[in-house]
């Protein structure tokens, strides 16, 4: 790949200007292999480590958002995360995830820009959302002949793009879902997937101490119009149609949905997900069908100031 200048922001272009040019960034973004790369930062980031004080540490410290504790009530955060675990339906398997997944995992099947999520200098990422390595699990055990899949995990995350929401944190904890199957026709796999859940998230909100769930679900797809319909009959809570949402869009196929509930006294957005092509994608078969499910376990604990 050649770069030019159009290619790059202002603060690319200065540096490169100062520095070497396009080359050096050829070099460092493609020409070196993954190994090389790797060798090569890591004696990069070994040599700036150790010219760095104690005090800069700590300057660090109170400076960078990412590494700064959260304002959470950590007894409350437990107790949350408890509730939603107790609520799994029998069957799924909750998994202790790794905090870091190989580098591309948010970016080669979820399409999420790779300035949002935080590379390492070992060819990995920092977790940014758990049904992404769910999801790779998930593909690793149906391309080995595993029946349907259905796993959870929580997990601390952290996202590098400033969110402006009241409330929003730059590392936060997710509690993931996901089920894993094969297309048997007739939406099958949609609808009994979807309606557990969404069950799901009404029985483990109400038991994490939220009032009033509901859920808010959006037909991307003509023909997924009828499951917001049967969700109504299927899912013991208000259900609604939201045909004008928009975020999720080029994310989700077919269905999303998000999970709101009174939480403190605010009703609060605490749940979103649905269906994707990312086991498809991963395994190469375009009979594998994917639901996800994402719950704020942070929001459970009552506003939160931001950070």
């Amino acid at each position: 790949m050649v770069v030019t200048g159009d290619d790059l922001g202002p603060a690319l272009r200065r540096i490169l200007d100062r520095e070497g040019g396009p080359e050096l960034f050829e070099l460092l973004a493609g020409k070196l292999s993954g190994a090389d790369l790797t060798s090569l930062l890591l004696e990069v980031f070994r040599r700036r480590a150790l010219r760095r004080t104690p005090a800069e540490v700590v300057r660090r410290y109170r400076e960078d958002r990412f590494v700064l504790p959260a304002a959470t009530d950590v007894a409350a955060l437990r107790r949350a995360e408890d509730a939603l675990f107790a609520a799994l339906p029998e069957g799924f398997e909750a998994l202790a995830l790794a905090p870091v997944v190989p580098l591309a995992t948010h970016t080669a099947v979820a399409t999420v820009d790779p300035r949002k999520v935080i590379a390492t200098v070992r060819a990995t990422e920092v977790a940014a959302d758990p049904t992404n390595a769910l999801a790779l699990e998930a593909a690793v055990r149906r391309s080995r002949g595993d029946a349907r899949v259905r796993l959870a995990a929580s997990q601390r995350v952290i996202r590098a793009q400033r969110f402006d929401a009241p409330g929003a944190l730059a590392h936060f904890q997710l509690f993931g879902l996901v089920t894993a199957d094969r297309d048997t026709g007739n939406r099958a796999f949609e609808r009994r997937e979807l309606a557990e859940h969404l069950r799901f998230a009404v029985r483990a909100l109400t038991a994490a101490g939220a009032r009033r769930p509901r859920l808010r679900l959006t037909a991307l797809d003509e023909e997924y119009a009828p499951l917001v319909e049967e969700m109504r009959t299927s899912v013991d809570a208000e259900v609604l149609a939201d045909p004008g949402r928009t975020s999720g869009r080029g994310y989700y196929t077919g269905l999303c949905f998000k999970a709101h509930a009174e939480v403190g006294g605010e009703e609060l957005e605490i749940g979103d997900g649905g269906f994707v092509d990312w086991t498809r994608k991963l395994t190469g078969n375009r009979k594998e069908r994917l639901l996800i499910s994402g719950f704020g376990v942070d929001r459970l604990t009552g506003p939160v100031p931001s950070s």
